[in-house]
């Protein structure tokens, strides 16, 4: 009669969840490991930094300081190294598990984030939780990149932290009271009058320490205030939301000071991120071919066949697509100038010109095509590839025949995780539409997270490769909305914050 009680209790139970995504990310690390093109970089910074006290890396044959990666990731791995007494490749074991507990505290953020996205009764509310914990920690494409070298796993953390900020002091803008335990004495009346620009400042935090691991964080930042600023016009409080936007932007700079300080004591420049192309002083950049390239790169195969080869390895004429030229005569420039540059994969000024003249002359003639249709097809890309980029499997499924025939396991995994991640999508656009139905703060919630998915991949389409792996910082708020689909739709209007119980008074 009690048969199904155990399964209950064991799918109930917060600790099963984390349990069970502590297994997947171990399986992950231990039969998945994965290397990166910039996992050797972020481990030699790291390394040089603890051993020598340089954040930089050998140029010239000396040891120098350089700017083209921010330090956030590599200061966790200088921190690993300290307390493994391992460094680099020997120390990624060590590296891998430090991600593991970061990523199971992320699950705990998005299902926090998940709970406080609407107010709900207290059973339903930890139905949304524990559901939106055992979403996170059973998703593939988060927990696979605890088993690479790379920032996605903290970026993600300080993202989802961040979001939970910004949606509390989204909620704060509402009429509400806060009551803080009489022990907290004026530093508590403080906090509760001034809560919407305390979440501000620490929101802002959790955005500059993010962009310490990823330079591209501030977008949430610039979301936030923007729905924020929506919200408090309706309220008619436009000075109340000038104070909190400048306090989330003093709270975003904070981190970075000390960064843009050494940059300007070290390297005699103004950088409070680090080099738009990530390069090194004096190093060529090659902008036209970039120019050039996003006239028709619209797959991140082609990264991998023809942008990460340039200045390496001989890029194969065959390997670039029909529809990179519109005439013959585009298509001989294009193979005249690789020809050369093959026999000695030395690139130039001389090169790149054409390839701009190239890129302007594509675009003049279909302007469409450039700035429209290849940045929607970016965004297709980004969000829905299967997301096989660091596994052992190939992410090519056409001709579906063929692949069926040489690779079926291959193939039968690459599907399996293409129909997951639209499973995923439409579990968070569900629970999107329930936010939107069930009043004016579902709503401003709603607005709040399609602002940062739609800035950020609006973003992320300029890039010069479309790399699947840069929207995985959005999912965060896919899997807490995908947590609310479950829920029945109901006719609520919340006017006040769901209040942390550590602010609660009895």
């Amino acid at each position: 009669m009690n048969s199904t009680n155990p399964m209950k209790r064991l799918f109930s139970n917060p600790l099963s969840a984390l349990a069970a995504g502590l297994l997947l990310r171990l399986f992950f690390i231990f039969r998945l490991p994965a290397d990166a093109g910039d996992s050797a970089l972020y481990e030699t910074l790291g390394s040089n930094w603890l051993t020598h006290g340089v954040y930089g890396m050998i140029l010239r044959g000396r040891l120098a300081p350089v700017d083209l990666r921010p330090p956030g990731y590599p200061s966790f791995l200088a921190l690993i190294y300290f307390l493994s007494g391992r460094s680099e490749v020997s120390a990624r074991l060590w590296v891998m598990l430090a991600q593991a507990g970061v990523d199971l505290l992320t699950c705990f953020l998005i299902a926090t984030l998940a709970l406080h996205l609407i107010p709900q009764a207290e059973g339903d509310a930890q139905r949304v939780k524990l559901r939106a914990l055992w979403l996170a920690a059973l998703c593939p494409f988060i927990a696979n990149y605890t088993a690479v070298i790379l920032t996605e796993i903290l970026a993600t953390f300080w993202t989802a932290a961040a979001l939970l900020f910004f949606v509390l002091q989204l909620r704060a803008a509402g009429d509400l009271m806060i009551f803080l335990p009489p022990s907290w004495g004026r530093f508590g009346s403080f906090v509760g009058n001034n809560f919407l620009e305390v979440l501000g400042i620490l929101g802002g935090l959790a955005v500059g320490i993010g962009t310490l691991i990823r330079p591209e964080a501030p977008i949430l930042l610039v979301s936030s205030a923007l729905v924020l600023g929506m919200v408090m016009f309706r309220r008619g409080e436009m000075a109340r939301w000038l104070r909190a936007a400048v306090l989330m932007g003093l709270g975003c700079l904070l981190p970075l000071l000390p960064w843009a300080a050494r940059n300007a004591l070290t390297l005699h420049e103004v950088q409070f991120l680090n080099p738009r192309y990530n390069e090194l002083p004096g190093e060529f950049v090659s902008r036209g071919f970039m120019a050039w390239e996003s006239t028709w790169l619209d797959r991140y195969r082609y990264s991998y066949l023809v942008t990460f080869k340039l200045e390496e390895q001989p890029i194969l004429l065959e390997d670039i697509p029909a529809y990179a030229f519109d005439t013959p005569e585009e298509k001989e420039k294009v193979y005249a100038v690789l020809a050369e540059y093959n026999r000695t994969t030395e690139y130039g000024p001389r090169e790149d010109a054409v390839f701009e003249q190239l890129a302007r002359e594509r675009t003049a003639r279909r302007p469409l095509r450039t700035w429209v249709w290849i940045p929607l097809t970016r965004v297709f890309v980004l969000w829905f590839t299967p997301q096989t980029e660091l596994l052992p499997y190939g992410s090519t499924v056409f001709p579906l025949a063929e692949e069926w025939e040489e690779n079926k396991e291959s193939l039968m995994i690459t599907l399996g995780l293409f129909f997951l991640n639209i499973f995923f999508l439409l579990l968070a656009a569900r629970g999107a539409a329930r936010l939107w139905r069930s009043g004016s703060s579902g709503r401003a919630m709603v607005a709040l997270l399609a602002a940062f998915v739609v800035l950020r991949t609006a973003v992320l389409t300029t890039v010069e490769s479309p790399d699947p792996r840069y929207v995985i910082l959005c999912y965060p708020l896919v899997l807490a909305l995908a947590a609310h689909s479950f829920q029945r739709d109901e006719e609520t209007e919340p006017d006040a914050i769901a209040v942390p119980a550590v602010l609660r008074t009895a």
